[in-house]
């Protein structure tokens, strides 16, 4: 079986500034990766290239097999669900409205719509009973978060990419939607591309972390491995993660 995704040797330019160059990463079924590096290091563009918002100017990437340039746009896109830190929901639709977007595009019937809807509604704890009617502006940020990841899930792609999707709420809220996007990836197997800069993130949410640094891959490895990592810019991160662990100690 191939990868689901896979970047093979991609580089990306703007006006003859590169900004990703020689990318070449597998993406496994069932898998996390995370996209770890600074601001600039290129890892949202690297995610855009996946669902063709952007087309790599050479090497390839890969969707189930198929260069993303001999895709039809829309059936690609719809084998992909986004969430951004944004959101995006529409803010003149109700919550249960917002989430049934996509099944809808697919033609499925109003009540599968709606179970659908309700079911997913319910895995990110915003129950449809008491929020379902509601307009995006009547949640709070994180609830409105959730609902975005319900609706990247609605019509069950089996792909699904995430560009800093909690990087706006606060500690504790990005803690729990954290721990909820690791519970869904398990409990439905989709494989996911998760934007960060993040080493806290990035080591909880992934299975596997690819960490970017100008444009290049400065190193690549399982999450769990990432603390022995002696690559310059892997030693940068993790400086970072025990300053701000021993900062935390002294409060």
């Amino acid at each position: 079986m191939p990868p689901v995704v896979e970047f093979r040797d991609v580089g990306y330019q703007i006006e003859g500034r590169e900004i990703l160059r020689n990318i070449s990463v597998a993406v496994e079924p069932g898998e996390t990766i995370v996209l770890l590096g600074r601001s600039g290091s290129g890892k949202t563009t690297a995610l855009r290239l996946v669902n063709a918002l952007l087309l790599p100017t050479s090497g390839q990437v890969l969707v189930e097999g198929r260069p993303t340039s001999s895709w039809d746009v829309i059936s690609l896109r719809r084998r992909i669900g986004y969430v951004i830190q944004e959101v995006g929901l529409f803010p003149h639709w109700t919550v249960e409205r917002n989430v049934g977007l996509v099944p809808r595009l697919l033609g499925q019937s109003d009540d599968l719509v709606r179970r659908r809807s309700l079911d997913l509604l319910a895995k990110v704890d915003v129950p449809a009973g008491e929020y379902g009617l509601r307009f995006p502006r009547e949640l709070s940020g994180g609830q409105r978060q959730r609902v975005g990841v319900a609706r990247a899930l609605a019509g069950d792609p089996p792909i699904l990419l995430f560009d800093e999707p909690f990087g706006a709420l606060d500690p504790i809220t990005r803690l729990e939607l954290q721990r909820l996007f690791v519970a869904l990836r398990r409990d439905l197997a989709k494989t996911s591309l998760f934007v960060t800069h993040d080493i806290r993130e990035a080591m909880l949410v992934g299975t596997r972390i690819v960490l970017l640094d100008r444009g290049r891959v400065a190193w690549a490895g399982p999450a769990a491995q990432f603390r022995d990592a002696t690559v310059p810019e892997a030693a940068a991160f993790l400086a970072s993660l025990a300053e701000g662990n021993a900062l935390g100690a002294s409060a």
